[in-house]
């Protein structure tokens, strides 16, 4: 859906006009004493609804990510899909034949839709009033979104990341706290099998004290600039002229700062420095592919092909994030963690641990990979893993998409808290807008906002689901 300009319906309330009055919100380390908005709402850390035995689901976007949400979550019991809205009409006719395809029952018999506006969404939530909605659009429309559907009294699912600049995440952080709504960055890649395997191998201590991380979102992306007028390259590809720093960082970041349980009782973001190369592939795709006169050779390239930010926690551990959708090379989220005892590597998914590891390797000068994984699955496989695998084949990226819906809906219907809140969503996003101005200060340290007002220290780390 196009950008819609906030200004056109946030209200002048005490969600932002009050938080933002004295100081801005994008400080750097020069600057040693951050103000913090002060809350009007209760913390979230660890927040538990109220048991929705029916969870009444509207969606916001049915493109293609959208549309796979609603395929899979129109399958679980206990759920009713209530409305859809999109810009487009053939998309909420095309969501609506698919769910008569996958049910012949009445569980999805009411459905509203909404399309042909770019405020219908608004209207959608005014009449509908849904439980839960589930927003895949634009970048830029996902605080706008999240923001008025909290208003509106449901709890808020958004495709990453969850905002692009910090002012908006503290919108929505503090629309969450006043509203006491969940809204969920859905970080699909902490359901990966691996990752889930590797949380699991953290919290019984295989690696010991964590040190560093590396996280990262390669993956070149250069064929979506033949979306021009309609689907992701036709919003994304001027993010590479516009944006600055790393515009992606959270299928990375996310996995590995839950390993460290950073802003949940252990350990918290602290500073940030980040470099760009220089920004040459996208121009030299442009003039490959495109006429002269083609939009997309008038924009100016100036985002770096890749960024590398490090990220310093609050204990003195770092962590290497990096991001590349332009350069030719394989897909890697790096996906590793250091401890004192041995180090859980991924992309290829290898492990390696002092002393040798249940008879799989010597020492930590081998690798255990290949065919000997199979053994260390069997053993430290997540039990929501092995749980949840056969239902979510086929759900997307491996079946990690499929778990992250189920665990939703699970949540939801049982009380429980959310497996990512509201902060961890706020704080692996910021790194985006952290890391532009870093680029643009020459690699001066950038300082994280706490998102928890301190209240970190409060909320447990996300524990072996079983």
């Amino acid at each position: 859906m196009k950008n819609i300009g906030r200004r056109s319906f946030l209200k002048k309330t005490s969600l932002s006009a009050a938080a933002f009055a004295t100081s801005p919100l994008i400080p750097s380390c020069k600057d040693s004493n951050i103000k913090v908005p002060i809350s009007s709402g209760k913390y979230m850390g660890d927040f538990t609804a109220t048991k929705l035995e029916k969870v009444r689901i509207a969606f916001i976007g049915v493109g293609h990510r959208g549309v796979g949400h609603l395929k899979y979550l129109v399958n679980i019991p206990g759920t009713e899909v209530v409305a859809i809205s999109d810009l487009y009409e053939n998309n909420v006719k095309q969501s609506l034949k698919t769910i008569h395809q996958l049910k012949d029952d009445n569980q999805h018999s009411n459905v509203k839709t909404y399309w042909g506006s770019e405020n219908k969404w608004k209207t959608m939530l005014q009449e509908v009033k849904p439980d839960a909605v589930f927003i895949s659009t634009n970048w830029k429309n996902h605080a706008p979104m999240a923001i008025e559907s909290m208003k509106n009294g449901a709890h808020v699912f958004v495709e990453v990341p969850l905002a692009t600049s910090i002012k908006d995440l503290w919108d929505i952080v503090d629309t969450s706290e006043i509203m006491q709504k969940h809204c969920m960055m859905m970080e699909n890649v902490n359901y990966g099998r691996t990752e889930l395997m590797y949380l699991n191998m953290c919290r019984n201590g295989i690696i010991g004290d964590f040190l560093h991380a590396e996280a990262a979102y390669i993956h070149e992306l250069r064929w979506q600039m033949n979306e021009v007028d309609r689907g992701t390259g036709s919003w994304r590809t001027p993010q590479y002229a516009t944006g600055k720093g790393n515009l992606y960082p959270t299928h990375g970041l996310g996995p590995v700062a839950q390993y460290m349980s950073l802003a949940r009782t252990e350990d918290n973001f602290k500073s940030l420095v980040s470099y760009s190369t220089p920004a040459l592939g996208r121009a030299i795709h442009a003039r490959k592919t495109f006429s002269d006169d083609h939009k997309w050779n008038q924009l100016d390239y100036k985002n770096g092909d890749m960024n590398t930010s490090i990220i310093k926690t609050v204990m003195g551990r770092t962590i290497m994030v990096q991001w590349d959708e332009t350069s030719p090379r394989p897909y890697s989220r790096l996906n590793l963690i250091q401890g004192t005892k041995g180090v859980l590597a991924g992309f290829p998914t290898r492990i390696a641990i002092e002393g040798g590891f249940d008879g799989l390797s010597a020492d930590h000068h081998e690798w255990i990979e290949g065919n000997l994984l199979e053994k260390v699955y069997e053993k430290y496989d997540h039990p929501l893993y092995k749980r949840l695998n056969k239902k979510s084949e086929g759900s997307g990226h491996g079946g990690m998409d499929g778990i992250m819906r189920y665990r939703i809906i699970e949540c939801l219907q049982k009380g429980l808290p959310l497996d990512q809140n509201v902060y961890e969503g706020a704080f692996w996003s910021a790194v985006t807008e952290l890391s532009g101005h870093s680029v643009d200060q020459d690699g001066t340290p950038q300082q994280f906002p706490d998102f928890t007002r301190g209240n970190w220290k409060l909320t447990k780390p996300l524990g072996i689901i079983n």
